[in-house]
């Protein structure tokens, strides 16, 4: 269950331009000496050696994919980054079923209401942390609209969890639409 959390947009900025500048010097340092490696034990002098300083860059992605999965991923260094690809990828969970959603919230569902909820505070934290305002500008009356909605039934607006239950009663509730047609 992911949960939104605080996180100062400019260190957050920070700690992300930190962590793919080390990325991106690990990899280009590996494919280099990969590549290198790779025509001097393989390739022939004054031949053609693309394949082999190919193989070493794809050998130096593969490298640096394993590492981000094994290693990286649970650093400190990486904590922003790794936040950051979590929220964007429960954004995308909610997206993928957004039609749903909104016509759940046109009924009225309080799954939905709350999943929609969730969904713009996590859409306004993204947009603040990437400095995008003017794309935060143009949701601000649909998320007032929709917290105004919410408190008129009685629920509760801080909805900074996303509960997977949201999710599947959502997907659940257009799938009896469909089967009722």
């Amino acid at each position: 269950m992911f949960e939104i959390k605080p996180f100062d947009p400019e260190s957050y900025r920070r700690q992300t331009r930190k962590s793919t500048l080390v990325i991106v010097l690990l990899f280009v340092s590996l494919a280099m000496v990969l590549s290198t490696a790779a025509v001097l034990v393989f390739g022939e002098s004054g031949g053609d050696n693309f394949r082999f300083n190919l193989g070493g860059v794809l050998a130096a992605l593969a490298v640096c994919a394993a590492l981000m999965r094994l290693k990286f991923w649970s650093q400190p260094w990486m904590a922003a980054a790794v936040y950051g690809w979590q929220l964007k990828r429960s954004l995308m969970k909610v997206t993928n079923v957004m039609h749903q959603v909104t016509d759940a919230v046109q009924a009225g569902d309080a799954a939905a209401m709350k999943l929609l909820r969730f969904y713009h505070l996590g859409v306004t934290q993204m947009y603040q942390l990437d400095a995008n305002s003017s794309a935060l500008s143009q949701m601000v009356r649909e998320i007032d609209q929709h917290k105004a909605a919410m408190q008129a039934q009685g629920l509760e607006v801080d909805q900074n969890r996303l509960d997977p239950a949201w999710l599947e009663s959502v997907k659940q509730g257009a799938t009896a639409k469909d089967t009722s047609r």
